[in-house]
């Protein structure tokens, strides 16, 4: 039982964590933006041959589906852990703690910052704190797969 709790919890970070920390990074390249009156032309300059409305959605709705379905890795992890007597090591709770902080920062900044630049198309400047926000999202995981394998305060090592 052990192993097929570790192989659901590994396999669903891999892809539902993995997709939505690269759709979360890849989001803001791809939202369009406000397009600037060209100066003195009276028409509009043509906008940036990158960005796209269809990626941006997509990338908006892979966020929010792996996100949830990426609810798996914690609930997986906290079952394993009481199966194999570790829940009360320090590595456990700290990479709970990273877990619940980058799911509370998905949930109320990165996903609503999303949806909202998909409705109000603004500059470029206004997605400079949502591409932050997604580092930081990556960086909390990063962190989470570190202690995984690091395992600090657990005696002993991996």
């Amino acid at each position: 039982m052990e192993d097929f709790l570790l192989s659901v919890h590994v396999l669903a970070a891999i892809v539902f964590i993995g997709g939505s920390a690269v759709a979360t990074s890849l989001f803001p390249r791809y939202v369009p933006v406000a397009v600037p009156v060209a100066v003195g032309a009276g028409s509009p300059a043509p906008p940036p041959e990158d960005r796209s409305r269809a990626v941006a959605v997509a990338l908006h709705r892979i966020t929010r589906g792996y996100s949830l379905l990426g609810l798996v890795v914690p609930a997986a992890g906290l079952v394993l852990a009481f199966a194999q007597g570790r829940s009360g090591e320090i590595w456990i709770t700290l990479s709970m703690i990273l877990t619940a902080a980058a799911g509370i920062l998905l949930a109320l900044q990165i996903y609503p910052r999303q949806r909202d630049a998909l409705a109000t198309p603004g500059d470029r400047d206004r997605l400079r704190p949502l591409s932050m926000l997604a580092d930081v999202y990556n960086l909390l995981w990063a962190a989470v797969v570190v202690m995984m394998i690091v395992r600090p305060g657990a005696g002993g090592g991996a």
